[in-house]
């Protein structure tokens, strides 16, 4: 085995997806199949286990994955020592999101750059995810985790990493709320909702409102996508959220999701960083590793 070996291995581990990784890495999906296998031979172990949908690691893929990452970290140490004017990557890099995203997306993410650039410095600020594209522009970060909005600045790019569906939440336990859910029919315009104050989620949830010809009850405008959770938790109304918010949220216990009448587009989930700033090796270093 060799270190690029490694370092296409352990992408993989994180990806789960031969293609991707073959993108990512710069090789064919071919190199990267017999990379594997040879690793395998090589090994003596399954690493992964492999049908026509999906891709996950094994116990011994599991057990490779974690001396593989110490590997990585002595190589990149070794090179250090051996040779401290070489051109490592060293700085600093500010990286805007939303708490949830610092829970759901952002250590693969952080994971997969650390491996490769472990000099570097990273600083995490988070807040309302609504804001990420303006604390960008503004720079204040280097790198926001946002949801795509509808008019987004030709000065900034994005670069997807998921897809997040959205879903309409209420609270479970016996409440003002729950009686009105409980009718023959759900009496949509009579619901309080509680929404983002600006921001894709509130463009999400205004276009709904529009598409069911709703004149909507409005309880409360809110920053941020967790603290609308926690309203709903606490029986104050409804809103339409990310399931990623309710799966990572301490009160989703406390929260059920209703079906919607009519489809509500996902999000597109990304990271965005200034086009002029894109080609700076950290930020370039921080596109390649996603």
């Amino acid at each position: 085995m060799d270190i690029r070996t490694i370092k296409l291995y352990l992408h993989l581990a994180d990806s789960l997806h031969f293609s991707k990784t073959a993108q990512a890495m710069h090789v064919s999906p071919s190199t990267l199949s017999r990379a594997m296998q040879r690793l395998e031979e090589e090994v003596g172990a399954q690493l992964f286990q492999r049908d026509n949908r999906s891709v996950t690691l094994t116990s011994a893929g599991v057990e490779y994955k974690n001396f593989a990452e110490v590997t990585l970290a002595q190589w990149a140490k070794l090179k250090t020592k051996l040779d401290p004017k070489q051109d490592v990557l060293r700085g600093k890099l500010n990286i805007y999101c939303s708490v949830t995203a610092a829970y759901s997306h952002l250590p693969g993410l952080l994971d997969r750059f650390r491996r490769e650039h472990p000099q570097v410095e990273i600083a995490l600020i988070t807040g309302d995810a609504a804001n990420a594209v303006n604390e960008v522009r503004n720079n204040r970060a280097d790198i926001a985790i946002a949801a795509l909005p509808d008019a987004f600045p030709d000065t900034l790019h994005f670069a997807k990493i998921d897809d997040v569906p959205l879903s309409i939440i209420a609270p479970t336990f016996r409440c003002q709320v729950q009686e009105l859910l409980t009718e023959s029919y759900i009496p949509w315009d009579r619901l309080p909702f509680i929404v983002p104050e600006h921001g894709p989620g509130r463009k999400r949830i205004d276009n709904w409102f529009k598409s069911l010809g709703l004149i909507p009850n409005i309880y409360a405008q809110v920053s941020g996508q967790e603290a609308i959770a926690s309203m709903v938790a606490l029986g104050c109304g409804v809103s339409i959220t990310p399931e990623v918010v309710i799966n990572n949220s301490p009160v989703r216990d406390r929260i059920q999701l209703l079906s919607s009448p009519i489809e509500i587009p996902p999000f597109e989930l990304g990271c965005c960083c200034k086009v002029k700033r894109q080609q700076e090796p950290i930020i370039d270093a921080f596109l390649s590793a996603i």
